[in-house]
């Protein structure tokens, strides 16, 4: 007794998965990077539970910040986080941007720093007054003075809170697991 099989059917669904086990880790590696940038959108660490991040103290005055999102000035922070590597034994993303890694974990610096000499200008609004076509009116007028400061050494004690954007989460493998599930269902239909 023969029997005949046909084993086009089952090479073309085994190939896909092939194909798929290719494909994954450069699709995982975007999934990280993704969960990781929304981090500094919601800031906030999102694990089980989502961990708001610290607010950032009040600034005295004018802010000279463009942005009012934590962690974000120029967006180069955000913007370096990339995969850094993608094999089917490992994925890995990251950032080269100095000071990440103390935003990430948190910390303290304690450091004497030098600060060159520059100059500051001094801005200074007087009131007077002024005749003008019969009426008088008062005026404010700016006067700037500017002054040289001196080199001279700074001691740096910064507490920098942790604001986690890189890192292991139970919400991001979850991700990573119900993708990868999809992804092997889709090449075996």
């Amino acid at each position: 007794m023969a029997y005949n099989v046909d084993m086009t059917s089952f090479t073309s669904r085994l190939d896909a998965v092939l194909q798929t086990y290719q494909r994954l880790p450069p699709e995982i590696a975007t999934i990280a990077v993704n969960f990781s940038k929304d981090r500094f959108r919601e800031q906030a660490w999102l694990d089980r539970t989502k961990h708001p991040w610290k607010p950032r103290k009040k600034v005295r005055g004018r802010s000279k910040r463009r942005s009012q999102t934590l962690l974000v000035d120029k967006g180069r922070l955000k913007r370096s986080i990339r995969k850094i590597k993608a094999t089917i034994d490992e994925v890995i993303i990251g950032t080269d941007v100095e000071y990440a890694e103390i935003h990430n974990a948190g910390g303290e610096i304690n450091k004497t720093v030098n600060v060159r000499s520059h100059t500051v200008k001094s801005h200074r609004r007087k009131a007077h007054t002024r005749t003008r076509a019969g009426r008088t009116e008062k005026v404010k007028t700016q006067t700037v003075k500017s002054f040289t400061v001196r080199a001279h050494k700074r001691k740096m004690n910064l507490k920098i809170p942790q604001r986690q954007f890189l890192g292991e989460s139970y919400t991001l493998i979850r991700r990573i697991e119900l993708h990868t599930i999809a992804r092997f269902r889709r090449a075996l239909r």
